[in-house]
């Protein structure tokens, strides 16, 4: 025995606090823990992407996993910039600290 604590809880705890440690240094240090900025399009041939004249944007949120407001979809979008032909649409999302903050949003372009 040390420190009073028997060797077979000894080696639980290690067992399972070493795993935890692990898992909590992974995701610290992956690049979209702390901070995520994505941008993507949402088409497949941008050879040929013809974005019309016309620009609309909508946008959804969330914060702390409990609370999520807004509309990003593109309807939304398209209303927004007076669009009635939707040619092209991108998304961008912004992730803050796991996702205790994120931000949703489509950006559509037609005439």
């Amino acid at each position: 025995m040390k420190n009073n604590i028997p060797i077979s809880k000894e080696v639980d705890l290690k067992s399972k606090i070493l795993p935890a440690i692990v898992l909590v240094i992974i995701f610290t240090v992956s690049g979209c823990a702390v901070y995520g900025n994505i941008k993507a399009p949402f088409d497949t041939d941008l050879n040929r992407t013809d974005l019309g004249s016309k620009k609309g944007v909508a946008t959804a949120y969330s914060l702390l996993w409990l609370v999520a407001w807004g509309d990003a979809s593109y309807a939304a979008a398209a209303q927004n910039g007076d669009i009635t032909v939707l040619k092209h649409a991108d998304q961008h999302t912004v992730q803050v600290l796991f996702g205790l903050y994120t931000r949703w949003r489509v950006i559509v372009y037609g005439d």
